[in-house]
Parts: structure tokens; C-alpha cells; sequence
């Protein structure tokens, strides 16, 4: 079983959907953890005044796949389900927020969210 570190690198307040914004962390930390390794670090911080970024230090999401992972049923191991970023894309645009995958800066995978409203 793998261990997981959460670092919450800034104190910040989200307005939205508890609920659904709960569904959409509890995706981005199963995947970590799933694809991380052994050990796998996430980190979770601000981006400005309008945005925030879920980061891991697991492996990277490939740069081919980065456009298509939050597409239905596109999985990247054998039992998943291939929804997980599907919901989690649904849940942010629902809020009027934007999602993209890109690289962390440990070279794992990274999830940037934009058009967010975030209070200190």
C-alpha cells in the first residue's frame, strides 16, 4: 500500500459546492496515490488571485495524454474506470472554473485550476 503526504503550501478558502469540490480532491488524491509510487508527496497552493494547482511528485502525466486524460474513459492503469478526471473536469466547469494538466515541478503530475474564486 502506498503512503501519501498531503503539503498544503498556502492557506486559502474555496467558494463552490462542498459537496462536489469534495468529489473532485478525493479523485485528484486517489490518483496520487494509485500513480504516485511508494511514496508520493501531493502538494496543493495558489495560483494568484484565481486559481490553485493540485501537484504530485509521482510520475508525469505524458504530454500526449495531458489534452485527452479528462476525456470519458480514458484510463492509464488496469481497473480503473477511466471517470475519475472526467467528473472531476464536469465539477470545475460547473463552477465556471477551467482545469488543465500539465507537469509539476518534481516532474509528477500536475492539475492547474483557473477562473477560481480563492480567499486568504
Amino acid at each position: 500500500m502506498a503512503e501519501a503526504t498531503l503539503d498544503i503550501e498556502d492557506e486559502f478558502t474555496l467558494h463552490g459546492d462542498r459537496d462536489r469540490l469534495g468529489h473532485v480532491f478525493e479523485n485528484l488524491f486517489s490518483n496520487s496515490v494509485e500513480h504516485g509510487g511508494p511514496t508520493v508527496t501531493v502538494r496543493v497552493g495558489r495560483l494568484g488571485d484565481d486559481g490553485i494547482y493540485v501537484a504530485d511528485d509521482g510520475p508525469s502525466i505524458p504530454t500526449a495524454e495531458r489534452a485527452t486524460v479528462f476525456e470519458p474513459g480514458h484510463e492509464s492503469s488496469a481497473g480503473g474506470t477511466g471517470f475519475g478526471l472526467t467528473i472531476v473536469r464536469r465539477i470545475v466547469e460547473a463552477h465556471g472554473w477551467t482545469v488543465t494538466a500539465t507537469e509539476s515541478d518534481t516532474g509528477g503530475a500536475r492539475f492547474e485550476f483557473t477562473g477560481v474564486d480563492v480567499r486568504s
